[in-house]
C-alpha cells in the first residue's frame, strides 16, 4: 500500500452491481481504504472483498448518505435505478443524485467520479439516456470536482446489455431483428471500465472531464451478437424486418430468456439511438487503448464453447445463465459422519442410487465419443480438488461443506454436480445435492429438459440414499 493511498478513503456508491463488484476488488487489492455502502450487509459479504468497510444504508435517504460520505474524500457514483424496473426511475435517479451532491458538498468531499451513458445529450434520446444525463448535471451542481466517465455496452460478466446478447444468441438459432438491431454502439470491456475508473485516481486533469471511453469498435447489435455466437461455437441467423415496437421487442425478450419486460423495455428504448463517442479525452488523458470487442467477448465466453480445452469453473457463468436441479433433506447425523459418506462416492462405491443408470450414462458417452464410465477415482481413500472422479472432475473441495465435480463427459453445455452440507438447529445437519447447467445453444436446452425428470428422481434416491448411510453409520 502506498502512502499516497493510504491518504484517500473511497466511498463506493453501487457496489454490488456488475462494474462495482469489480472496481471494489481493484481498488482494495491497490491499498486503498474502500466503504461501501450497501442496504444489504449480510447479502453483500458474499459479494465483496473482504478487505472492504461495509456500511448499512440507503443512498435514496438523504442523513445515509450524510454519515457515510462523513470522511470520504472521493466518492464513486455507479447508481442507476433502471435494473430495478420502476416506472418512476428518472425521478429516483435525481433523488439519488441529489443527496449525493448536498452530502459531498456538506462533507467537503474531494471528488466525485460517475459512471454515466453515452448518447447525444442534447438529440433525441431515450428516457433511461437523458436521466444518466442530468444525474451528471445534478453532481456538477454542487461545486465539488467531477470527473464523469460515459459508457455504452460493458462486455463483461453481469452486464445487462451484454447479457441480453447472451441469452437471445445462446437460445435462438433464427432471430427476427427489428431496426434497432442495427443501431450502431461502440461497446467496451469491463477491464477497460475498471482501468479507467482506477487510473483517473492519479490524472488530476481528469477532474471536471466529462469523458467518453469505448473499445475500438463501432458496432451494431446484430455484429455484436454475431461475434458472440461465433466465440460460443454456434451458427446464428438474423432476419430483419421493418416492424416490431420497443414494447414489443420487449415481450419477446422476456418470453425466450430470463430478463423481465419491465427491464428489456427500457434497455431497448435505449438501443435505438446511436451511443459512440464523441470526444477522445480518453486517448489524450490515459496511456493504454482498450482491447476489441471480439476479445472482450473470447475473454469472458471464449471458455464456455465445448470445443474449447480451457474448462469453465461455475463462477465464471453469470447465474441467469445457469438451469438447476436441486433435492435436500435432513439428516440425523453429524456433517462429519454425512461429509465422510460424501467423499466416497464414485468408482468402485458407486453413485449410492440407480447406479445402473449411470454405468449406462457411461455407455451413451462413450458412444457419442466421450470418455465413457471407466476411469474410476484418482484416490479411493480420500478427496481433494482436481481429482478425477469416473467422468467428473473435482472442481471444488471444502472439508465439511462443500465437494463440486464437473462433467467431463457430453453434456451439449457444461454440468456441475454439487453436494453441501450444514448444520440444522436440532443438532442434525442437513444435505443439498444440486445439478448445475450451461446449455450450449438450442440442443443443450433439449437435453436438460429431456433428462430433468430422470435427474430428479436419481437426485432424490441419492440423496435418500446417503441419509440414511450416514444414519447407520
Amino acid at each position: 500500500m502506498t502512502k499516497g493511498n493510504a491518504r484517500r478513503s473511497i466511498l463506493i456508491l453501487g457496489a454490488t452491481g456488475f462494474v462495482g463488484r469489480s472496481l471494489t476488488e481493484s481498488l482494495v487489492s491497490k491499498g486503498f481504504t474502500v466503504t461501501c455502502l450497501v442496504r444489504n450487509v449480510e447479502k453483500a459479504k458474499g459479494a465483496l472483498p473482504a478487505g472492504a468497510f461495509l456500511k448499512k444504508g440507503n443512498i435514496l435517504n438523504a442523513d445515509d448518505m450524510l454519515d457515510a460520505s462523513k470522511n470520504a474524500d472521493i466518492i464513486y457514483y455507479l447508481v442507476h435505478s433502471i435494473p430495478s424496473g420502476e416506472k418512476q426511475f428518472e425521478k429516483i435517479d435525481l433523488l439519488a443524485a441529489e443527496n449525493v451532491a448536498s452530502a459531498a458538498k456538506e462533507n467537503n468531499v474531494q471528488r466525485i467520479i460517475y459512471l454515466g451513458g453515452l448518447g447525444g445529450k442534447e438529440s433525441e434520446s431515450s428516457a433511461h439516456l437523458k436521466s444518466r444525463h442530468e444525474v451528471g448535471d445534478v453532481l456538477r451542481n454542487s461545486g465539488i470536482d467531477v470527473t464523469e466517465f460515459r459508457a455504452a455496452v460493458i462486455a463483461g460478466k453481469g452486464g445487462l446489455s451484454f447479457e441480453m446478447i447472451h441469452h437471445l444468441v445462446n437460445r435462438l438459432p433464427l432471430m427476427i431483428c427489428p431496426m434497432w438491431v442495427y443501431t450502431k454502439t461502440q461497446p467496451i470491456a469491463l477491464d477497460d471500465v475498471i482501468r479507467y475508473l482506477t487510473a483517473c485516481l492519479d490524472i488530476p486533469e481528469s477532474k471536471g472531464k466529462t469523458i467518453d471511453i469505448g473499445g475500438p469498435d463501432v458496432l451494431s447489435y446484430g455484429e455484436m451478437m454475431d461475434i458472440t455466437a461465433r466465440t460460443l461455437g454456434l451458427k446464428r441467423y438474423l432476419i430483419r424486418v421493418p416492424v416490431l415496437t420497443p414494447r414489443l421487442s420487449s415481450y419477446w425478450v422476456d418470453l425466450v430468456t430470463p430478463i423481465h419486460s419491465s427491464y428489456a423495455r427500457t434497455l431497448i428504448e435505449g438501443l435505438r439511438y446511436e451511443t459512440v463517442c464523441e470526444n477522445d479525452l480518453a486517448s489524450t488523458l490515459f496511456d493504454f487503448q482498450p482491447v476489441s470487442f471480439e476479445n472482450a467477448v473470447e475473454k469472458y465466453l471464449g471458455r464456455l464453447n465445448t470445443k474449447n480445452s480451457l474448462i469453465p469453473r461455475l463462477q465464471d457463468i453469470e447465474k441467469s445463465h445457469l438451469l438447476s436441479n436441486q433435492a435436500e433433506i435432513g439428516v440425523n447425523s453429524s456433517i462429519a459422519k454425512l461429509c465422510d459418506i460424501i467423499s466416497k462416492v464414485g468408482g468402485n462405491n458407486g453413485w449410492f442410487y440407480a447406479n445402473w443408470l449411470w454405468r449406462f450414462r457411461g455407455v451413451i458417452d462413450r458412444l457419442t465419443g466421450g470418455i465413457g464410465y471407466r476411469r474410476g477415482r484418482d484416490n479411493n481413500k480420500e478427496i481433494k480438488t482436481g481429482d478425477r472422479i469416473d467422468f467428473w472432475r473435482v472442481e471444488k473441495y471444502e472439508p465439511q461443506k462443500r465437494i463440486r465435480l464437473k462433467a467431463e463427459m457430453k453434456v451439449w453445455g457444461h454440468g456441475w454436480l454439487e453436494f453441501e452440507t450444514r448444520e440444522s438447529y436440532n443438532a442434525g445437519s442437513y444435505l443439498t445435492i444440486t445439478a448445475f447447467y450451461y446449455p450450449r445453444g438450442l440442443f443443450g436446452y433439449i437435453y436438460w429438459f429431456l433428462t430433468y425428470p430422470i435427474h430428479k428422481i436419481v437426485f432424490r434416491g441419492m440423496a435418500k440414499k446417503i441419509a440414511r448411510r450416514a444414519e447407520e453409520s
